[in-house]
């Protein structure tokens, strides 16, 4: 069974991959070999030999993102590749940042903290009633001539929504407003072919829907904004006398000791799953993107509400606004939700879930992964039923 390649607890219905990821057993052992390595000769391993294995591990990723590898840049994840690029820019009282109102938490607290002398400006986009056109038009609504970058997201969080970049980042940088893309959900949920997007800039994690372990996401700078943008962390780069590497490279390649087995592990990863199907990642994501859509259409019917944005705009989650009969208890400022925690408490069902957009209106999303099934979701769609006749 696919299952087996993960350590996940076989008595959990584990339908939440989209939060953290799950790494696959065989890319752990990868990890594990290269620790052993490491620790074996840690001079060796990390002044003599890593250079040279960031490089191939680049070369890998930059086939799978479409990315020249010399302009990508391991992080941490991609709040780091946020924080990364908002930190090193610039910004004056009269500049305005455009998010939406579907950003992820952490990467808007960023912008805000980022642009304190400034403004951000939030789009509202519809959810229900979402579409390729209306996301756009919502964007586009909110530019104004003080807007200077904007912050999207390839994937949303809460709602799993696709937004529509290929049109939205040219039309946006026309205008001469860069956008920095935070892909975090996006490597290996749906095909990402950076140069061709253009953004300036683009994060995106590995740990998450590429499998990698946890602690792996890339930075992307485009070339001719690279002079402009600093690690968080400035290290030994910064004052090197090498000509055989670019500054970018030089300054982003070591910022410290740590722990690179994550980053080295991404080849791995990239390759297991591909191993997966026929064609490949082609065939991985095409499969994980269905099962994402009946898991919507299963829930949907369990919940009595339509589903809120058409199947285009899915990539392997879903996101449902939840019934005012399940979203009575209110969220608590720490921990998980009331309904998440019966959930997990009464039925064995890792699910998410967010009060968005405001604290009463609450979604339930579901992540489709290699070692998902069909009767994960039948379970979930039935603990739902069962909930809202008590």
């Amino acid at each position: 069974m696919s299952a087996d390649h993960w350590g996940i607890d076989p008595k959990i219905c584990f339908l939440n991959h989209g939060s953290f990821g799950a790494c696959p057993l065989p890319v752990l052992e990868v990890q594990g070999a290269l620790r052993r390595s490491m620790e074996a000769d840690p001079v060796r391993f990390l002044d003599g030999e890593l250079e040279g294995r960031l490089d191939e591990v680049r070369a890998e990723l930059g086939r799978m993102v479409g990315a020249d590898p010399d302009d990508l840049a391991f992080v941490p994840n991609a709040t780091t590749g946020v924080n990364t690029v908002l930190r090193s820019l610039r910004f004056e009282p009269q500049h305005e940042i455009l998010v939406t109102d579907m950003e992820y938490n952490a990467c808007r607290n960023v912008a805000d903290f980022a642009v304190s002398r400034a403004r951000v400006i939030a789009a509202p986009v519809p959810f229900p009633g979402a579409s390729p056109e209306a996301a756009r038009s919502a964007i586009l609504s909110r530019v104004t001539p003080r807007t200077r970058l904007a912050l999207l997201s390839h994937i949303t969080s809460p709602t799993g929504v696709i937004l529509p970049l290929e049109s939205l980042v040219p039309e946006l940088q026309s205008r001469g407003i860069d956008v920095l893309v935070d892909g975090a959900h996006a490597p290996g949920q749906v095909p990402v072919d950076i140069a061709r997007l253009g953004a300036a800039y683009y994060t995106g994690n590995c740990h998450k829907w590429l499998c990698s372990p946890k602690g792996a996401a890339f930075l992307h700078v485009r070339r001719d904004r690279q002079a402009n943008v600093r690690p968080l962390v400035i290290s030994h780069g910064a004052n090197s006398r090498r000509t055989d590497r670019s500054r970018f490279r030089l300054e982003f390649d070591w910022t410290g000791t740590g722990d690179p087995t994550p980053y080295l592990c991404v080849l791995a990863s990239i390759r297991f799953m591909a191993s997966l199907m026929p064609k490949g990642w082609a065939d991985v994501m095409k499969r994980n993107h269905e099962l994402a859509v009946e898991a919507r259409r299963i829930l949907a019917a369990a919940l009595e509400v339509p589903e809120p944005c058409p199947e285009s705009m899915l990539g392997s989650m879903a996101a449902l606004p939840l019934p005012p009969d399940l979203t009575r208890a209110p969220a608590p400022a720490k921990g998980s939700d009331p309904l998440q925690e019966r959930l997990r408490v009464e039925f064995n069902i890792e699910v998410p879930i967010f009060s968005w957009p405001f604290a009463d209106r609450k979604l339930i999303r579901v992540s489709a992964q290699f070692y998902n099934r069909r009767e994960q979701y039948e379970q979930l769609a039935d603990a739902l039923r069962r909930l809202r006749q008590n």
